[in-house]
């Protein structure tokens, strides 16, 4: 009984002198946390979605504390939120223009053959792993829904056609689906661009036409008709300049193989025939002979040829011209 009683008092002697020990050392080897830190936390959007490139919002924010990341890194973040960020790094923030992710393909089931059948693992990976995927098309869509089992904010699901569907208001732009895909066939965007192309084939001609019927063949049709250099060809692929592009919408309708896609309703303009004084700069900046009329009378727009890029628009000094959505 006496050694038990011995071993226990031993035992806990022993507790409190390491525990002293323990106690001192934490506060003498303390490493000093800057409390910036916990407020930048609070800020962010707390998804851990690593889209930034950190592991998750706090080694986020430890980044931006040191200096060692924008305050832009975050995709998620609010414009609100990034001011006020701004505000306790002491530094100005500017405005962010929104971006969302784009499915840069219509190789859906009827469009794009298939090389083999497939039976493995539900996984656009796994499927990759296998000669490169299963469709015929080495940049199409295999529709196995990676992109939406990695999205955080449950933006993506999958469409009956075999293609993904984003859903822009949920969508972030955080490019986490972009690392996943396997067939470069997603895309981040800015929110406001009017039209972009759903594919990203580098290959021309016949090279696309026998695998997919959807495809672009790098026929450049799109930046020829072009009325404001909005479009240029590169590796066989139209780009589009957001700066320049105005949602006219002639590349689409120009496009054979109907792989350009408008993110924007069409518009026309609208003539106050209060307002017009008949100036006549409505009619010099439009390249569609849109607007009729005389000077120092009020002036028309000729519906069934404006395009509704809002050139005259711009041009009007007295605000007697507004956009409105086209009529289907």
């Amino acid at each position: 009984m006496i050694s038990i009683l011995w071993s226990v008092a031993v035992l806990g002697g022993l507790g409190a002198v390491f525990g002293v020990i323990l106690g001192v050392a934490s506060k003498k080897f303390a490493v000093q946390k800057d409390e910036r830190e916990e407020l930048v936390l609070e800020l962010l959007p707390g998804a851990n979605c690593g889209g930034c490139g950190y592991p998750g919002c706090g080694g986020l924010a430890t980044a931006i504390v040191d200096g060692k990341a924008p305050v832009s890194a975050c995709a998620v973040l609010s414009s609100e939120n990034a001011k006020k960020i701004g505000v306790v790094m002491g530094i100005a923030v500017e405005e962010k223009e929104p971006q969302v992710a784009r499915i840069s393909c219509l190789g859906s089931h009827g469009n794009c053959k298939n090389k083999f059948e497939y039976e493995g693992a539900h996984d656009c990976r796994e499927a990759y792993a296998q000669a490169g995927g299963f469709k015929a098309c080495s940049y199409a869509c295999l529709g196995l829904g990676t992109c939406a089992k990695v999205c955080k904010f449950g933006a993506i699901t999958m469409g009956e056609d075999g293609i993904a569907f984003i859903d822009e208001d949920r969508c972030t732009g955080c490019s986490r689906c972009v690392e996943e895909c396997p067939q470069r066939s997603i895309v981040v965007l800015p929110k406001s661009m009017p039209v972009y192309a759903a594919c990203t084939n580098e290959q021309r001609g016949k090279k696309v036409t026998v695998n997919c019927t959807a495809g672009c063949i790098g026929c450049a049709a799109c930046a020829r008709v072009c009325q404001f250099d909005a479009i240029t060809m590169k590796d066989n692929l139209p780009v589009m300049d957001p700066e320049r592009c105005t949602n006219c919408q002639q590349c689409v309708s120009a496009c054979p193989r109907k792989c350009i896609i408008a993110t924007m309703p069409p518009e026309v303009a609208l003539i106050d025939e209060e307002k017009c004084v008949g100036c006549g700069l409505c009619q010099k900046a439009c390249k569609f002979e849109a607007i009729e009329g005389e000077r120092r009378h009020p002036y028309h727009v000729i519906t069934e040829n404006c395009t509704g890029c809002g050139k005259c628009k711009e041009a009007c000094r007295f605000s007697a011209i507004t956009m409105k959505e086209a009529q289907k």
